[in-house]
């Protein structure tokens, strides 16, 4: 299995990283996505602490995340409601 070695540099500093080519894409828009997020914050709250920066785009990362699990565990399937609907039906009248 083929491993890349690349950086990703997330406020301004460089962090090298093995991941598989597969992946490449995906790690370097993270990077860049977190990097917007503390040009965003930096712009929108005027601080200037990567530190801090870093801990709220990683806060808000995480309850976007969260946000996004609980909507797909909230959200049925029409189509698999309707099969486990047609198999109730289907175990009634055999019984």
């Amino acid at each position: 299995m083929e491993i890349l070695s690349i950086k990703i540099k997330i406020a301004d500093r460089e962090y090298p990283m093995k991941v598989k080519p597969e992946d490449e894409e995906r790690v370097r828009k993270a990077g860049k996505q977190i990097n917007e997020r503390l040009r965003s914050y930096r712009e929108q709250f005027g601080i200037n602490d990567n530190q801090d920066l870093l801990a709220m785009v990683a806060f808000d990362s995480l309850v976007d995340k969260m946000a996004m699990e609980e909507k797909q565990f909230d959200e049925e399937d029409p189509a698999l409601v309707e099969k486990v609907e047609h198999l109730n039906k289907m175990i009634n009248e055999s019984l």
